[in-house]
């Protein structure tokens, strides 16, 4: 039998929504009432509510179309409702947009510019990463958003996705760039060096960032 003080504590039981006693009256509404709502970009939603008026939200800004914020200065039920949709998962945040992220191929929210890659993914300047061909350590310089099979490599005449070590990646990757961190010890950066092209799922992250 285990002792009671090494028994693991059972998480206590919660509803999800929360106590709408507790709530002011717009929380309320936020929560309950019917309504869609849709990303237009640039951290601007689009609220169509129960009655069917639609009203714009700028959610960094906290701005509202409605009369209720423009006329009172009231945080009202549309700002709540894009806040807790943004929360929720069920809308993109500000910046990004949904997407199939085009290393994984996952449905997710990626970046509004730049590569269309979900945090999984996407890789960062300084990452360290291993090339699954031939074991060898990189370290990423710049990921891009252009295709494998748009890339073209000059000298070798054929495209990143064509490349005969890169057949077996899909060609829709993106393509990153990366550098062999100890080929030029007179650099005096590890990104200042030649850098190669290599389609995205080719690269395997270790969650490490170069120092030097």
């Amino acid at each position: 039998m285990t002792p009671p003080e090494h028994t693991p504590a059972s998480p206590r039981k919660r509803p999800l929504a929360p106590d709408l006693s507790e709530l002011d009256a717009r929380s309320v509404r936020a929560w309950t009432e019917s309504m869609a709502v849709s990303s237009m970009g640039r951290g601007r939603y689009r609220v169509e509510s129960e009655s069917g008026n639609e009203y714009t939200v700028d959610l960094a800004r906290s701005d509202c179309s409605c009369p209720d914020h423009e006329l009172r200065r009231e945080r009202c039920k549309h700002l709540r409702r894009v806040a807790l949709e943004v929360t929720l998962g069920n809308v993109a945040p500000p910046g990004r947009v949904r997407e199939t992220c085009a290393a994984c191929d996952r449905p997710s929210f990626v970046p509004e510019a730049g590569p269309a890659l979900c945090d999984r993914c996407r890789l960062e300047p300084g990452d360290v990463v291993r090339d699954r061909e031939t074991g060898d350590l990189l370290v990423v310089a710049r990921a891009t958003d252009r295709r494998a099979d748009e890339w073209f490599l000059e000298g070798v005449g054929s495209t990143v996705a064509d490349h005969a070590t890169n057949r077996g990646y899909p060609a829709a990757d993106v393509v990153v760039e990366a550098v062999y961190p100890f080929s030029d010890s007179a650099r005096t950066s590890v990104l200042d060096g030649k850098r190669y092209a290599f389609p995205r799922s080719r690269l395997e992250e270790l969650d490490q960032q170069f120092i030097r």
